[in-house]
């Protein structure tokens, strides 16, 4: 769906050394022109994240100011590169295109006959559910960012007229499609997913500012040494954790039977059906931690001093897994509960056993010591349960490294050393390695 997002199978491994791979593509004339070409369209994402859209009554000094404690303001902003901070015209990023994208694939996913059409389609069907996809991204910018504009001015204090909100989320919503364009760009010229590439970026950029907060909080006195040294043993772990369970896979033997084709004897080999450990990817954090951040949201943008406000508020604290002791375990508790719930619920309907049976079935194609038919599905199905529940075990945890690490290592408001900061930005690197060695592969054998 989102290149590294999705939780498709397939061989997660890298055959060559990072430092050869990288060397071998330079080497090469075409990859190294697409390889440039990437570098390129970063260079234009880090410019626009620099380019403010003024509103009046609002800088983005009082925003950083006001809003600093909002856990949903910071990781937005974590997404965009600080575009949202800034006020840029970059600021709604690409969460407008991830949010739609995840609605049209659960729609067509969850109805029979759009599963059918999807199917059957083919590449006619794929441009249709794009164009659907642009079209339902453009109407989320607008509420978006007219969400993103009330909590400004609710927080703020500063009420925005219609004419004002409409340029504003004019302007964002422009740069938030020329996002979208420059990723399809890096798909159809660069190497890799484009989104993903860019959503990657946006992560990237974002790490001065918070090497910045860690610098300055050092230098003030408030951040201890050994601490740094905890964060950094924290995120080195979080790093290698990430990566073992990323490329990890459950390889299921598959038997072809053999078939008289003329003269020749077809088939009677035995190839591996590949199950990623982590089959769903980031999306069952992204859909636990907005739901989490609701009522707080919900609550910025609602008159300030109100009872639905309030009300929101209170339900936000024990919804914040930074918040005080013990609402905070109970925080933990209800995003750890979510996470296991998306991710046995989206394995459903990414995963269908009983067509992955059918279609061995076929193909003359049986698992060894397994029936093929009402066994074959119960056994794949029995199998995708136990990875599903170690899947979700990892998700859980690294997620939960994001609010425990705070408290181990004291220093907060660093989101790349967990949750889904980090599984982005592994996935996506390990995923455009792979095309990168898909590459030079095919070139050597090509020659």
């Amino acid at each position: 769906m989102l290149g590294g997002f999705d939780g498709g199978s397939g061989d997660k491994g890298l055959s060559l050394p990072l430092s050869q791979t990288f060397r071998l593509a330079w080497q090469d004339e075409d990859l190294r022109a697409r390889i440039l070409f990437v570098l390129a369209m970063f260079g234009v994402f880090v410019l626009g994240v620099h380019i403010p859209v003024p509103i009046p009554g609002i800088s983005s000094a009082e925003l950083s100011t006001k809003l600093q404690s909002n856990a949903f303001f910071d990781l937005i902003n974590t997404f965009g590169g600080g575009a949202l901070r800034r006020i840029s015209i970059f600021s709604l990023g690409l969460n407008p295109y991830i949010t739609a994208s995840i609605i049209m694939q659960i729609l067509t996913q969850s109805s029979p006959a759009a599963k059918k059409e999807m199917q059957e389609g083919g590449q006619d069907f794929r441009n249709r559910q794009a164009k659907k996809t642009r079209l339902l991204s453009l109407a989320l910018c607008f509420l978006q960012g007219s969400g993103f504009l009330q909590m400004f001015s609710g927080g703020l204090g500063h009420a925005l007229s219609l004419g004002d909100r409409l340029i504003v989320l004019s302007f964002w919503t422009a740069g938030a499609m020329f996002i979208l364009w420059l990723g399809e760009q890096i798909t159809e010229r660069g190497i890799g997913n484009g989104v993903s590439l860019m959503i990657f970026a946006g992560i990237i950029v974002s790490l001065p500012n918070q090497t910045e907060r860690l610098w300055q909080g050092l230098q003030d006195g408030v951040v201890a040494w050994w601490q740094v040294a905890i964060l950094v043993a924290v995120f080195l772990a979080s790093t290698w954790f990430t990566v073992f369970f990323t490329i990890a896979q459950r390889r299921i033997p598959v038997q072809h039977m053999r078939r008289n084709i003329g003269t020749k004897v077809v088939g009677g080999r035995t190839s591996y059906l590949p199950f990623t450990l982590n089959l769903v990817g980031v999306i069952p954090i992204i859909f636990a931690i907005s739901l989490m951040y609701l009522p707080a949201q919900f609550a910025s943008m609602a008159p300030r001093g109100s009872v639905f406000s309030e009300t929101l508020m209170a339900i936000g604290e024990w919804l914040n897994p930074l918040g005080r002791w013990p609402k905070n375990l109970v925080a933990c508790g209800i995003y750890t509960t979510l996470i296991f719930a998306f991710s046995y619920f989206y394995t459903a309907v990414q995963y269908n056993v009983e067509d992955i049976a059918d279609n061995l079935k076929r193909q003359g194609s049986m698992v060894p010591g397994v029936r093929p038919g009402k066994q074959t599905r119960d056994f794949l199905d029995g199998v995708l349960s136990r990875i599903t529940f170690m899947g979700a075990v990892f998700l859980a945890i690294i997620a939960l490294v994001q609010y425990v690490g705070p408290a181990i290592t004291g220093v907060y408001r660093l989101s790349i050393i967990g949750g889904t900061t980090l599984l982005i930005v592994v996935s996506v690197a390990l995923e455009t390695m792979r095309q990168i060695e898909s590459n030079l592969l095919m070139k050597q054998y090509g020659s």
